[in-house]
């Protein structure tokens, strides 16, 4: 049997809001919701024994192909290691489907523990290899980012591969995610998107992208104008009208709001303490959750 560490290896991966209105495929914030995961070696090969708790417990297969195995077999084929049979405990409290980040989270923590696993994994896996295979288990780097590495995370795309830059967030930051009832697939809100958008849209987006960033990091002042979008929220809005007429009240109320992700949730911000929503706004239907920016992304327990 290839060596492995003894005993269960476990990790925390926070949830995450990419985009935050004109930051397309760039901009994440890590959140201050955790999924936890545990993994443990018990033989040479066999199926995995997984179990899953918390938010998308029915949902997600109990066998290979769920991601966080998956993405842990994967991370052990870099690691030139064989896939083992594992028991996988996964407590799960980021909502699936919903844009905050659920499928980032369990790449990520699958990554993770695959180099965890292994003697001297983390030295023949650095945080960048880790990052081009979550992102090309993904499809995109945003959400994985941030829960690789915690804070706000700018994400891009080189010749080599995708990389990632971690900045801390200015304090006071809040935020609120408001989470409905049903949820939208991303290929489904990504399949809505045009192909071209207009030059003025683009210029938009990338003026908007780089003073969303000097908000975040100590100009909270411009927070209202830095989360305003074109290039893709109304695109979606056939897939989660309720979504963007929230994010139309909170802003015509003076709350900067974005849909997360690719929705439905919206996340509202605010450069206080605490934010509160204007009554009445929020559907009764919907949870509104309080959240702070995670400072860190995966760790291990």
């Amino acid at each position: 049997m290839p060596d492995f560490v003894a005993g269960p290896v476990t990790v925390r991966v926070p949830a995450s809001s990419a985009n935050l209105g004109p930051g397309f495929d760039a901009l994440a914030l890590a959140l201050g919701l955790h999924d936890v995961v545990t993994a443990e070696v018990l033989a040479t090969s066999g199926d995995p024994a997984i179990t899953v708790t918390g938010e998308g417990a029915d949902g997600v297969p109990l066998d290979s192909s769920h991601l966080v195995h998956s993405s842990m077999a994967t991370g052990l084929e870099a690691l030139g290691t064989p896939v083992p049979a594992v028991r996988l405990t996964c407590e799960n409290a980021i909502p699936h489907g919903r844009g905050l980040g659920s499928s980032a989270a369990a790449i990520v923590a699958g990554l993770e523990l695959a180099r965890r696993l292994v003697p001297d994994g983390p030295r023949r896996m650095p945080d960048e290899v880790l990052l081009g295979l979550a992102a090309r288990i993904e499809g995109h780097p945003d959400n994985v980012a941030a829960a690789l590495l915690g804070g706000l995370t700018i994400a891009y795309a080189t010749e080599q591969g995708s990389r990632a830059v971690r900045l801390d967030v200015a304090e006071p930051l809040s935020c609120v995610a408001c989470v409905p009832p049903d949820p939208v697939a991303t290929y489904v809100a990504r399949g809505l998107l045009p192909p071209e958008v207009p030059h003025a849209d683009a210029a938009h987006a990338a003026g908007r992208a780089a003073l969303l960033v000097a908000a975040l990091t100590g100009l909270p002042e411009v927070l209202m104008d830095a989360t305003e979008d074109r290039l893709h929220q109304d695109y979606r809005a056939p897939a989660m009208p309720a979504s963007i007429e929230l994010v139309g009240a909170f802003r015509s109320a003076g709350v900067a709001a974005v849909v997360s992700g690719g929705g439905p949730t919206v996340l509202a911000l605010a450069a206080t303490e605490s934010l509160e929503l204007p009554p009445g706004v929020v559907p009764s239907a919907w949870r509104a959750l309080p959240l702070s920016v995670a400072p860190s992304g995966v760790t291990v327990l």
